[in-house]
């Protein structure tokens, strides 16, 4: 999954790297169409490098549906000049991309062999918000694994996945709290997930806490914030092998009961509380 999502940022690099090229040839079709690598898009493009020095063809055969109505600003868009040099840039770039893309399928297809065993989990996972795609919950599970006795309680798996703030304290000065640099591969694909969750009106327990956190806390802590909720039902859904409910992400890990401390570390423990002590007798 790791590699897929590497081949999906060449892809994007790749596409990126054709618009800038269009754009330094005066030709603006990504101001008419939605993608540039869209169906009409492609047989334009295809049709300019044939002969880059005209442009006065009929656009007509070459573009589908809506964008027949477009034709005068087709035509305005792709009134530019594509030198032979950026004409075999443009011609390698597509031939690559072409390539990641029949890469990325192989890849896929053997991805989804690799999960075939775990197609169990894998529908618990989809029951969850932001989580409707396959390929997202099988990425969930090749980082977390399916195992959950792996982590003694769900507040350790977010610790794991840098959902948690840090906790960096020296002589009674507190320097940062921000979340730590680990789960660089699970933390984004939550957050992925979140955004898409917040956006919608069907779970009102992830987006109204959102939205109350985005007012004192802003954007990027509110969205770590839910993803960490999000990561705990995950926990909980893995662990009991149950589908998503609103109560899940609630379910807090009861301490053991054989669990003893020093009396320093209870007298530590609450003045962290921000409690003086005093003796009984005064």
């Amino acid at each position: 999954m790791r590699y897929r999502f590497k081949l999906t940022c060449f892809k994007s690099s790749e596409k990126n790297r054709l618009q800038n090229c269009l754009t330094v040839s005066n030709i603006q079709l990504g101001n008419v169409v939605s993608d540039t690598f869209g169906k009409s898009a492609q047989a334009i493009l295809d049709k300019l490098l044939e002969n880059p020095a005209d442009t006065s063809f009929d656009l007509e055969p070459l573009v589908y549906k809506s964008l027949k109505k477009k034709l005068p600003e087709l035509r305005d868009a792709i009134d530019g000049f594509i030198t032979p040099e950026q004409a075999g840039k443009l011609k390698i770039i597509k031939d690559h991309y072409d390539n990641l893309e029949s890469r990325k399928a192989e890849l896929e297809e053997l991805i989804l062999a690799l999960a075939a065993p775990y197609q169990q989990e894998l529908t618990i996972l989809q029951t969850a918000p932001g989580i409707s795609s396959n390929f997202t919950a099988i990425g969930i599970i090749s980082e977390i694994g399916t195992n959950m006795e792996a982590f003694p309680s769900a507040k350790h798996l977010c610790s794991w996945a840098g959902l948690t703030p840090t906790n960096n304290e020296s002589a009674g000065k507190k320097k940062s709290v921000r979340v730590s640099k680990a789960g660089c591969y699970i933390k984004p694909l939550l957050v992925q997930c979140t955004n898409a969750v917040v956006k919608s009106t069907k779970h009102p327990e992830m987006r109204n806490r959102y939205l109350r956190l985005k007012k004192r806390r802003g954007h990027k802590k509110a969205i770590i914030t839910i993803a960490r909720m999000l990561l705990t039902a995950l926990y909980h859904m893995l662990k009991n092998g149950e589908n998503y409910n609103p109560e899940l992400y609630q379910k807090t890990d009861l301490p053991p009961v054989d669990r003893e401390i020093t009396i320093e570390q209870a007298l530590m423990l609450i003045r962290n509380q921000g409690y003086k002590i005093k003796s009984a007798t005064t």
